[in-house]
């Protein structure tokens, strides 16, 4: 018996040891993890959600230098002995069942032994075998060596460089969200280092001026509100029934004088008083009524009348000259959402003194990047924006630049486009990456409406583009905006070529409306400006013509960042060499823009040249490809919209034919040139017979009218010998003629002339030299002496006047002579208009209809002389006339 209790004194021993070690392991493996765990709670807390519409999602954990010491707890739990199979049951059963054996089996050893009763001697005994049989098993399975293994309180915690906490060994990864990769963005890069003084600048700014932003808000709902209670005053109330699909009985409210909407809304509180009316239906006519204003006031549009201003007009433009003098976030884009998004992250960089590194969680890592870097570029330029004095006649202000005015406008949110409307009809992967895009205004000094920067940004996302807009968008503008943003960026060289009426306006936009510096490559002085621009870079303006010596010199020029063609269509045949000299221009430059308001004109593969110069990948030489197939092709690089489409402030559009007979001396003058075949002379010899002309008294008459009204007028004819005679003829202020033969500079002096001349003044231009590349919103009144043979033309000239900007409505005069060839150049072209517009006004061309567009001028010509002929041989020619000398034509026109 006594070498029982010696053995089991022995195992006991042993096992003593055994679990000593054992709690010794698990104490020290429970605080390895509750300092993992304690360190890793710290870092979480520090997390900070991004979220910016449109763009990603993101977690990022910003981590200093200081947080190397957390991150090597955490990879000391990690480096913690692994319990492998087996091992989690030992420590258990050292740690709880063996201590208990160890205290029953003291229970036969020792001198207490003598004073246990039998019971407990029993469970000594059995706690001695089980210590025993323990010690046994320990031995033959090397329980020391496991425990050895086990026991690594010699390892202590070593600091892990924050730049490795992603690595594997750290064990921070394991503890994050397994729905998405982790990745690490330098916290010491200028962009994060930079984030928290930027969005301070930005946010800032923002909350310096948003009270003059608020009350220019509220001036705008105030002029809003007037506008709907005038509606709803004059909202007759039978009208309520509209706005509900229960009965109303109106007849009480009739009996009692209530007319109108607006009465009911006046006199809501008395109407249970009326004969016949309960609450109950009280309150379906007057929630009817409310909805009826509410509605109203919905649809009811900021508008601005420069001829009728009211008081909230005039106050809703002074609130906006305020807010304008004093804001420094201009062209703002995404930048106040992302600062706004990025403010918490800021708070947490400054917070943590300058973090090392960030570990971000969520969408793509380099969308985040470019967010932060985009805020962090554009806050120097927000902080060198100083407010500028507050005009002391904000009205006068607004009628010298009302389209800053209508930017405006539309930035605050009460003049918005359609959203669908802006984007042309584009693919939506191409919509998603100009969304994605930030335009960089810096060197931009005008407002940007939305839909003129989604162009700019659209043309810059996809490289070389057609800028496909109606007339009077600002095409200009937009153009500007992507070589602004290109110059931002390091970018040098960048060409404009146009027709020489325009370079001109071109010089004079480049100056006015941007940073940049123009350099005129036309005309006298070119050699020496283009060693200029070539050192310095800029913006060279070319023509067309001009190429023929500058393409030869661009081979010295180190880069062509972007080349401008404006007035597109100048290059839509393919085989001239203007077209081929412009074609090896778009391929020499990293990018190009094709601008133009009449991208398809008479015949069907003008539209496929333009797509061909820049993106010939696109078109399927497929023949007979239908409008809506060649749509899809040319869909990533060609963008129009409407005026209709964007400008919803655009002035309404009034046209007139005015129809009218022949005198006697138009008739025979007439008569003459239709017997000599001499199509020229008969469209405008009904404006060359003076004080005897029906259309020249009618044209006097327009113009005098205009005056009366305080409108200007221009007047447009193809024709020079007409000009004269128009010029010779009006009363009043005329400037003009102004024809292809004035020089380009001469034709802007005469528009800037005809600008600042009184109510009355007349501008009289040769259509193809005045409808092209000018702008003259000081017309509000359009006179075409004779129908044109291509629809284009026409709509060219009015665009001139009716554009952004133009603050009044446009009236269109068409002067047309009753039994002429006007009348059959109407008819002709009323089939083309219909076809051009199925095709053109939708940014689609097709060989479906080759008999809308494949109809030259002379064929046209030859129609209209020979019906005419016809006519005149039936007898169709009303007016007694004159017997008189043939009619030619040289050039200028018909002479006697």
């Amino acid at each position: 018996m006594a070498e029982d209790r010696a053995r089991i004194q022995a195992a006991a021993a042993r096992v003593v040891d055994w679990v000593d070690l054992a709690g010794i392991i698990v104490r020290h493996r429970a605080q390895v993890t509750a300092d993992a765990d304690a360190a890793f709670t710290g870092l979480r807390a520090r997390i900070v959600d991004v979220a910016i519409e449109g763009e990603g999602r993101w977690s990022v954990l910003p981590l200093r230098d200081a947080d190397s010491h957390e991150l090597g707890l955490l990879a000391r739990q990690l480096a913690l002995p692994p319990l492998r199979q087996g091992d989690s049951a030992v420590l258990e059963e050292l740690t709880i069942e063996l201590p208990l054996a160890l205290r029953d089996a003291r229970k036969i050893i020792g001198l207490q032994r003598f004073f246990r009763r039998a019971k407990a001697r029993e469970a000594g005994e059995r706690a001695g075998q089980q210590l025993l049989e323990y010690e046994a098993w320990g031995v033959e399975t090397d329980l020391d060596a496991r425990l050895s293994r086990l026991d690594d309180r010699a390892t202590k915690p070593e600091p892990i460089p924050v730049e490795h906490a992603l690595a594997t060994g750290t064990g921070l990864t394991r503890r994050l969200p397994d729905s998405a990769e982790a990745r690490l963005l330098s916290g010491t890069s200028g962009v994060v280092v930079d984030l928290p003084a930027a969005t301070a600048i930005i946010l800032n700014a923002v909350q310096e001026e948003e009270p003059l932003r608020w009350n220019a808000v509220e001036a705008a709902r105030t002029l809003r509100e007037v506008g709907t209670a005038a509606v709803v005053a004059e909202m007759p109330v039978d009208r309520l029934r509209d706005a509900t699909r229960e009965r109303i009985t109106i007849q009480p409210l009739i009996d009692a004088g209530i007319a109108s909407v607006q009465d009911v809304l006046a006199h809501s509180a008395r109407l249970t008083t009326l004969p016949g009316i309960g609450p109950m239906t009280a309150r379906r006519i007057i929630g009817a009524a409310e909805t009826l204003r509410h509605t109203t006031f919905e649809e009811t549009p900021v508008r601005i009348d420069a001829a009728d201003p009211t008081p909230e007009m005039r106050e809703l433009v002074r609130h906006l000259a305020v807010w304008d003098s004093g804001r420094r976030t201009r062209n703002p884009g995404q930048v106040i959402a992302r600062a706004q998004a990025l403010a918490p992250l800021a708070a947490a960089l400054d917070s943590s003194r300058g973090a090392a590194q960030l570990v971000v969680l969520g969408d793509d890592l380099e969308d985040l990047r470019s967010a932060i870097d985009s805020v962090v570029v554009r806050a120097p330029q927000i902080a060198r924006t100083a407010p500028h004095p507050v005009p002391v006649d904000s009205w006068a202000d607004f009628l010298a630049r009302p389209a800053d005015y209508l930017s405006m406008l539309e930035e605050l949110g009460v003049a918005a486009t359609a959203e669908e409307a802006t984007q042309g009809g584009l693919p939506e992967e191409v919509v998603a990456a100009v969304r994605r895009y930030e335009l960089d205004t810096d060197h931009l000094t005008v407002s940007l409406r939305g839909y003129q920067s989604f162009a700019a940004r659209f043309a810059l996302v996809q490289r070389k583009v057609i800028i496909g807009d109606e007339m009077g968008l600002g095409k200009t503008v937009e153009a500007l905006a992507v070589l602004t943003h290109l110059r931002s960026t390091g970018s040098r060289h960048a060409l404009v070529i146009c027709p020489a009426a325009v370079v001109t306006n071109w010089v004079r936009e480049v100056s006015a409306k941007s940073t940049l510096t123009a350099h005129r490559l036309h005309g006298a002085g070119r050699a020496g400006a283009l060693d200029v621009w070539r050192r310095h870079g800029g913006v060279a303006v070319t023509t067309y013509e001009s190429l023929g010596w500058l393409e030869p010199e661009l081979g010295a020029t180190p880069q062509l960042d972007c080349v401008v063609l404006d007035e597109a269509h100048y290059i839509k045949n393919p085989e001239a060499k203007r077209s081929q000299r412009s074609a090896r221009v778009i391929e020499r430059a990293e990018r190009a823009m094709l601008l133009t308001g009449t991208p398809l004109e008479n015949r069907v593969g003008e539209f496929r040249a333009l797509v061909e110069y820049i993106r010939p990948d696109l078109v399927v030489d497929d023949g007979e490809a239908q409008p809506h197939l060649f749509r899809r092709q040319v869909a990533p690089a060609y963008l129009r919209r409407s005026q209709e489409d964007v400008l919803g402030e655009l002035p309404e559009l009034v046209e007139v034919e005015e129809w009218m007979p022949l005198s006697p001396a138009d008739a025979q003058a007439y008569r003459e040139a239709v017997r000599s075949g001499n199509v020229q002379a008969m469209r405008q010899v009904a404006m060359l017979q003076g004080e005897e002309s029906e259309k020249l008294q009618r044209l006097v008459e327009i113009v005098e009218e205009a005056e009366d009204n305080g409108r200007k007028v221009i007047v447009f004819s193809n024709y020079l010998a007409v000009l004269d005679a128009v010029a010779q003829v009006l009363p009043g202020y005329v400037i003009g003629p102004l024809t292809g033969a004035v020089p380009a500079a001469r034709r802007q002096e005469m528009v800037d002339q005809f600008s600042v001349a009184d109510a009355g003044a007349a501008l009289v231009a040769q259509i193809v030299a005045g409808g092209v590349g000018l702008n003259i919103q000081a017309a509000s009144v359009v006179v075409i002496c004779e129908p044109q043979l291509k629809p284009t033309t026409e709509w060219q000239a009015i665009a001139r006047a009716r554009r952004m900007g133009q603050l009044r409505s446009v009236q269109v005069h068409r002067l047309l002579s009753e039994d002429s060839v006007d009348a059959r150049i109407v008819e002709i072209l009323a089939r083309k208009k219909a076809l051009f517009a199925d095709f053109a006004a939708v940014s689609e061309t097709a060989e479906a209809a080759p008999e809308a567009f494949d109809v030259s001028d002379a064929a046209i010509m030859r129609e209209v002389v020979e019906a005419e002929q016809r006519r005149l041989a039936a007898g169709g020619v009303s007016g007694d006339g004159v017997a008189g000398e043939d009619v030619v034509d040289d050039g200028r026109g018909p002479r006697r």
